[in-house]
């Protein structure tokens, strides 16, 4: 189904770069208490893990897998926002870092839009350590293109109750060039130099060998994925990644309930990206705003304060999806605007 969002943004919130940058930058957050895992791999490298602190919670108490995006990690603020809903909710919480994220993995491959095994192969051990709990998966921007793709190659067969994606690249080859245009470059040009500095480091390391172009001349995304994603990760180049990778191709053989969230003005792609009604499984609520830049979403409440609306909407999505997902006290975080 593809609907309106009932979201609004603050009044003095309405440009996308603003809504982005307020959610992203400005939006002061306490520090979030974590316990440290890292997930040792049959190839040899690792994935990380953050998760809430374990709260007496029964073995069937809801989980909620969150995956961040490009360039994030814990310090991601809508992934400590969610994270600290979902332990307002009685349920149990976990970041995953995708390889290479949190810091240089042992291999030369690192984490890319498309990469799917790591999502599964964490849930395999989520289910298995906890078999009777529901399992609900929220994913952000690259986050949620691998939760759309994962869920679509799994069809039937997905571990999860339910899923959310939030403003995702569904078509990456779109995207790619759209970032390219006006103030978007700015974004760009922070993203490459995150993705720049994970590759030098694993370079120092001694993890990459192989033989690698000038990284500073690779300024654009079709030109770092062709000359550092696409080799690193099995791909002919940044053509096929993308053609193989997006998840828009996917989202017709999604059979988990999922709820979809995207801004017809995100700055980090071209409305052409919003696929049509007939591109959706039936089990998909695609709902679409006029606002919220990318990962914004940010309304306002009383006298105008802000209001981090994702943390209301995708709370009352899993709530009577994830059974046990409800807020344990009346004076719960849930709707604040912190």
């Amino acid at each position: 189904m593809l609907t309106t969002s009932d979201f609004k943004p603050a009044f003095w919130l309405r440009n996308p770069h603003a809504q982005t940058l307020f959610a992203s930058q400005v939006r002061a957050l306490p520090p979030l208490a974590v316990e440290p895992e890292r997930l040792e791999l049959d190839d040899g490298d690792f994935i990380d893990l953050s998760w809430l602190p374990e709260a007496d919670l029964a073995e069937d108490a809801p989980l909620v897998l969150v995956l961040h995006g490009l360039n994030g990690s814990l310090e991601s603020k809508y992934a400590r926002g969610l994270l600290r809903q979902v332990a307002a909710h009685g349920a149990r919480g976990v970041l995953m870092h995708f390889r290479g994220a949190a810091g240089p993995n042992r291999l030369s491959r690192s984490y890319h839009s498309g990469e799917t095994g790591d999502v599964g192969l964490v849930l395999e051990r989520l289910r298995a350590r906890y078999p009777r709990a529901p399992i609900g998966a929220a994913g952000y921007s690259l986050g949620g293109n691998v939760l759309l793709k994962y869920l679509g190659e799994q069809g039937s067969d997905s571990p999860l109750s339910c899923a959310v994606a939030v403003s995702v690249p569904y078509d990456l080859e779109t995207c790619a060039y759209a970032v390219q245009k006006g103030f978007s470059r700015l974004y760009q040009t922070h993203l490459i130099n995150g993705m720049r500095e994970i590759v030098e480091a694993k370079v120092r390391d001694g993890i990459i060998e192989r033989p690698l172009p000038d990284l500073r001349g690779l300024r654009d995304f079709p030109s770092f994925d062709n000359a550092i994603t696409a080799p690193l990760n099995g791909f002919a180049n940044a053509m096929d990644y993308y053609a193989r990778s997006s998840s828009r191709s996917f989202l017709k053989r999604i059979r988990t309930p999922t709820l979809v969230l995207h801004a017809r003005d995100d700055p980090f792609m071209a409305p052409e990206v919003v696929p049509s009604a007939d591109e959706l499984s039936d089990t998909i609520r695609f709902e679409l705003s006029e606002h919220g830049g990318h990962v914004g979403f940010v309304s306002a409440g009383r006298f105008g304060a802000p209001v981090y609306w994702l943390e209301e909407r995708i709370p009352s999505y899993f709530r009577g999806r994830l059974p046990g997902f409800e807020p344990v006290a009346e004076d719960s975080p849930v709707g604040e605007a912190g």
